[in-house]
C-alpha cells in the first residue's frame, strides 16, 4: 500500500510538472509573433506559470519609435474554455524618438516634442489557442499613461499571432 501511494505522488508529481505552461500551445513557454495596431511590430511571451506571463513588444507607434512594452498578465477562464481565455494586467512602455503625441494643458492643445517617452499602461484582452496548432491568436486594449516627457493618455489596441516552436 505504501508502494502504491508513493508512485501516485510520483505520477501525480510528473503530470503536475509537464502541464504547469497548459495555458499555452503545446504546454510550451515561449512564443513569438507580430502584431498590428498600437504598437505595430514583433511580440514575445514567456509563460512563467500556469496562468501568468510576461509579454514583450518591440515596435513603433505614436509614442516612439522604436517602443519597447513590458506587460505582465494574468489569465482567467471567464469563458469556462480551453480555447478563448481573458487576460489583464499591468504594464510599461518606453518609446524612443520623436513620438506624434499630444496633450493639454491650461486648456490648450500641444504636440510632443519629447525624445524619449515613459509611460504606463493597464491592459485587457483575449487570447485564442485553436486545439492541435502552435499557435495563439490575441486581442488586447488597453489605457496608456504618459509620464515622461509630457502627462497625458491614450488607448493602445492590438490584433496579433503568436508561433511557439
Amino acid at each position: 500500500m505504501k508502494k502504491l501511494f508513493v508512485l501516485m505522488v510520483c505520477a501525480f508529481l510528473s503530470y503536475a510538472s509537464h502541464s504547469s505552461y497548459a495555458q499555452s500551445p503545446y504546454g510550451r513557454n515561449v512564443g513569438f509573433g507580430i502584431m498590428v495596431g498600437d504598437p505595430v511590430g514583433v511580440t514575445l511571451k514567456y509563460w512563467n506559470q500556469h496562468e501568468n506571463a510576461f509579454v514583450f513588444d518591440l515596435g513603433s507607434s505614436y509614442f516612439g519609435s522604436p517602443r519597447i512594452d513590458v506587460d505582465y498578465l494574468w489569465h482567467f477562464d471567464a469563458f469556462r474554455s480551453d480555447i478563448a481565455k481573458l487576460y489583464a494586467g499591468p504594464g510599461m512602455a518606453l518609446g524612443f524618438g520623436k513620438g506624434s503625441s499630444f496633450y493639454y494643458s491650461n486648456g490648450i492643445l500641444y504636440g510632443s516634442t519629447g525624445t524619449t517617452g515613459l509611460g504606463v499602461r493597464g491592459v485587457f484582452g483575449v487570447n485564442i489557442i485553436p486545439r492541435d496548432t502552435p499557435l495563439e491568436i490575441f486581442f488586447e486594449a488597453g489605457l496608456l499613461v504618459g509620464l515622461s516627457p509630457d502627462f497625458g493618455s491614450a488607448v493602445d489596441a492590438a490584433l496579433g499571432l503568436r508561433f511557439y516552436p
